[in-house]
C-alpha cells in the first residue's frame, strides 16, 4: 500500500501557540475565565481535552490566541509530539503547534492517529540531543505524512475511535462515580449530615466521639522516590507524578491502595490507585493509616485543598510537615466504616471501569498501526 505524502501545512493551517510571559512574571495575566493549556495538560489528555490547569484573564488573553474546538494540539517541547484534539475553545502557548484541518484533505482524527502510529518516534529522535528536548515548527513541517483519501481516512478513523469513544464512556463514569462519592463525604464530614445526625449530641462543635487532632495523627505523607526515564523499563505497573498517571515501569515500589498528591511544580490532584505503583520523587504518597480508611483519607486530602499551601518561588512546592502540622477532625469509627461501606462498591465498579479501559487500549494500540500500513484491510 502507497499512499500520497503531505507536509502538515498541506493539509491544513499551522501555527504556534503565543504567550509572552510566564505565570511568575506576569501574574496579572492568569486566573481569569479563558482556558490556557500547557504542554503537561496535552499529554495527560485522552482524545478530546477538556480539563485544564492554568486560565488566562482578559489581559493575557489580548496577548495570546483563542484556539477553537477541534484544533489538533502537538507538542514541541518537553513532551515532544505528544496530542489531543480540543473539546473547548482554548489558549496555549508556543511550546505547542495547532493545526486546523482543511476539512476538504485531511480528518482530524486520522492526523492524530498518524502522530500516534507513526510520527512521535520520528520527531522525538530528531529532537533530541539538546538540554532539553525541543522540536521546532520547522523541523515538523519538514515531515511528510503518508495521507489516503479523505473517505478512506474517515473509515480508518471511525473505526479506532470506537474504541476511543468507549473509553471516554468508562471515563465519564468514573467521574460521576467519585463525584457521588466525594459528595457524600462533603455532607457526612463537611455538613455532618451522616446517618443518624438528627440524633446527635454535639460537643465543642463537633458530634459525640469526634475529636480534634492533626493531620499526622490521621496519616504519614512520604516524598516518592527516583526514577529516571532512562531507568524506566516496559511493564504495566504505573507511574505516579504530580499529575497523576506519568508512564509506566516493570516494578511497583509501592502496595495498593496507593493515594498520592503533587510534590513540587503541580498541587493539588490526589490520585488513588487500585493497583501496586511507584510514587515518583515529585509525589507525595501516603505511607501510614491512622485510625482511617483509605478512601476517607483520598477524599480528606482533596478536600484539604493543598494547592494553597504550595512554597517555592519559580516551582511551586508543596512540604509535607507544614501538611503534618494541619489542624483536622478524627471522626468515630463507626461512622468511618460506614463510609467505608457506602463508597466502597463504587470504587469498585471504578476499578472495572479502569480495567475494561486498559483492554479497549490495548486492542486499539494493536489495531493502530496495521490500519496505518496496510497489514489490515480497511473496511468499507
Amino acid at each position: 500500500m502507497s499512499w500520497p505524502t503531505y507536509a502538515l501545512d498541506e493539509l491544513g493551517m499551522v501555527s504556534r501557540g503565543r504567550s509572552r510571559h510566564r505565570p511568575r512574571d506576569a501574574e496579572h495575566l492568569y486566573g481569569g475565565p479563558f482556558p490556557f493549556i500547557q504542554t503537561g495538560d496535552v499529554k495527560a489528555a485522552p482524545m478530546y481535552l477538556k480539563s485544564f490547569s492554568q486560565t488566562y484573564s482578559e489581559a493575557g488573553l489580548a496577548q495570546s490566541r483563542m484556539w477553537p474546538r477541534g484544533t489538533l494540539c502537538i507538542t514541541i517541547a518537553a513532551n515532544i509530539a505528544e496530542t489531543c484534539i480540543l473539546d473547548i475553545d482554548a489558549c496555549f502557548p508556543d511550546s505547542i503547534i495547532g493545526f486546523v484541518a482543511d476539512p476538504g484533505m485531511a480528518n482530524t482524527k486520522f492526523v492524530k492517529y498518524q502522530f500516534d502510529a507513526i510520527m512521535r518516534e520520528q520527531m522525538r529522535r530528531v529532537s533530541q540531543g539538546a538540554a532539553q528536548d525541543n522540536l521546532s515548527q520547522a523541523k515538523l513541517l519538514s515531515f511528510r505524512f503518508p495521507m489516503p483519501d479523505l473517505p478512506t481516512q474517515e473509515r480508518i478513523a471511525g473505526v479506532l475511535s470506537t474504541y476511543d469513544d468507549l473509553i471516554e464512556n468508562n471515563r465519564r463514569r468514573i467521574a460521576l462515580l467519585e463525584q457521588a462519592a466525594r459528595l457524600l463525604y462533603g455532607e457526612w464530614f463537611v455538613h455532618f449530615r451522616f446517618p443518624g445526625y438528627e440524633t446527635a449530641k454535639f460537643v465543642d462543635g463537633l458530634p459525640e466521639g469526634w475529636r480534634k487532632c492533626s493531620v499526622d495523627q490521621l496519616l504519614v505523607l512520604q516524598r516518592g522516590f527516583d526514577l529516571p526515564i532512562s531507568k524506566r523499563k516496559e511493564g504495566s505497573v504505573p507511574i505516579y507524578g504530580s499529575t497523576g498517571i506519568v508512564g509506566y515501569h516493570n516494578q511497583p515500589k509501592v502496595v495498593a491502595p496507593v493515594i498520592t498528591t503533587g510534590r513540587s511544580g503541580s498541587l493539588g490532584q490526589v490520585s488513588y490507585s487500585h493497583d501496586d505503583c511507584w510514587p515518583l520523587n515529585t509525589a507525595l504518597w501516603v505511607k501510614e493509616l491512622k485510625d482511617i480508611p483509605p478512601l476517607y483519607a483520598f477524599f480528606f486530602l482533596q478536600n484539604l485543598d493543598l494547592k494553597k499551601f504550595g512554597g517555592g518561588a519559580s516551582v511551586p512546592t508543596l512540604d509535607r510537615k507544614v501538611i503534618h502540622r494541619l489542624d483536622a477532625v478524627l471522626p468515630a469509627p463507626k461512622i468511618l466504616e460506614q463510609f467505608e461501606i457506602a463508597v466502597g462498591p463504587m470504587f469498585q465498579q471504578v476499578k472495572n471501569f479502569e480495567v475494561q479501559n486498559d483492554k479497549l487500549t490495548k486492542v486499539r494500540d494493536l489495531l493502530l498501526p496495521r490500519l496505518m500500513d496496510g497489514r489490515l484491510p480497511i473496511p468499507e
